[in-house]
């Protein structure tokens, strides 16, 4: 890309066997491209290397980066292997004496929750001076998550804005009335990525409860699961549809083009991953897909998410998901609202394209208290 201005973006250890976080700094990167912005990705290896060589190869290469934009990816486990992500502001402090302009990018605004009482608590402090301690250092700093619902930020810093994140998946072709006229009349639900164990077992169950309600109102159903999570959880969903008149399919892992294309093919996503929350890929995905998304709502904020069109049910209320599964599939003046919802609210607030033009925008206004 002759003439571009090159962009760094920072990643920790490789997430396995998905990397959300290299998604979307891909998908970014070429959103960014029309900008005359080149992203390049570059991993800190210390997980591979031990962290006194990995910074050491930093600081070499961050020589030639002085005066340009690094864009530091944190999720505490990119940093740690056990969630105490120290080196990622290791990592800041090495770029900041080589005078770069650093940015992060907040793909984890709080603490991780889960674990002994005792751990979360010392985990949970860890991450919240890390966090601090990053948001000072950087000329920049990201956020997926709405800044007044950031506890922990100062209130006023100029240095922070709120870029919501994309769905990891190529913009899908636009989508006909595929359902009762190519489909035989059947519907499809599509439920991507599952959660590991224990909680893989409640997820399950809440989707089969919602399907079996449906099939005894006589409807034609087939579920598709893919993502991450489903391939584990062959044998737990084999088990709950046993005698199920469904059609239960399970694609697995994926890649981007076919995961589009198979969400774009269906009538509804059923999102039960915990309560929905702003920066939940998987709801994005059905979003960019315009699809109907039913989920368990929470305490947080989930706007822009809440502007498309998702029927949230209070948590782990099964009766409540089969019925607004069903008003979903049933009503075809509701579908229709809510799949243009869907698809306005990814073209305002979700597409690469935006997301690419907020970030040059907040980076080229340039800190004012860094």
């Amino acid at each position: 890309m002759p003439g571009a201005r090159q962009w760094i973006a920072l990643l920790g250890r490789r997430d396995i066997p998905a990397d959300g976080i290299e998604d979307y700094c891909t998908f970014l990167g070429r959103a960014l491209a029309p900008h005359d912005v080149e992203l390049k990705l570059v991993r800190v290896n210390w997980s591979e290397r031990g962290w006194l060589s990995a910074l050491r190869q930093l600081s070499r290469d961050a020589a030639e980066w002085r005066g340009g934009w690094v864009l530091l990816q944190y999720t505490a486990l990119a940093w740690s292997r056990r969630g105490f992500p120290i080196g990622a502001w290791a990592a800041l402090e090495v770029l900041r004496r080589r005078g770069v302009r650093c940015a992060v990018i907040f793909h984890e605004p709080g603490r991780q929750t889960g674990g002994a009482r005792w751990f979360q608590w010392v985990r949970g402090a860890c991450q919240d001076w890390v966090a601090r301690r990053l948001y000072r250092g950087a000329a920049r700093s990201i956020f997926a998550d709405r800044l007044e619902t950031i506890p922990w930020l100062p209130q006023g810093g100029s240095k922070a804005a709120f870029i919501p994140i994309g769905a990891n998946i190529p913009t899908p072709p636009p989508r006909g009335d595929h359902g009762a006229t190519s489909n035989g009349g059947q519907k499809t639900v599509a439920v991507f990525c599952l959660s590991d164990a224990p909680n893989v077992r409640r997820e399950v169950g809440d989707i089969s409860y919602a399907m079996r309600s449906l099939a005894a109102k006589d409807l034609k159903l087939r579920l598709v699961f893919l993502g991450r999570g489903t391939a584990e959880a062959k044998d737990e969903i084999t088990r709950a549809f046993e005698g199920v008149p469904v059609d239960v399919v399970n694609l697995g892992l994926r890649d981007a083009e076919e995961i589009s294309r198979t969400l774009s093919e269906s009538d509804a996503m059923l999102c039960v991953r915990g309560m929905l929350f702003p920066r939940r890929g998987s709801a994005l995905a059905g979003i960019a897909c315009g699809l109907p998304v039913i989920a368990y709502e929470g305490p947080m904020d989930i706007f822009p998410l809440g502007e498309a069109g998702v029927c949230l049910v209070p948590y782990g209320n099964q009766h409540a998901l089969a019925d607004a599964l069903a008003q979903v599939l049933l009503d075809s003046a509701l579908h229709e609202r809510l799949r243009a919802r869907s698809l306005r609210a990814y073209e305002q607030y979700f597409s690469w394209e935006v997301i690419a033009g907020e970030m040059v925008r907040a980076l080229q206004e340039g800190p004012s208290d860094a």
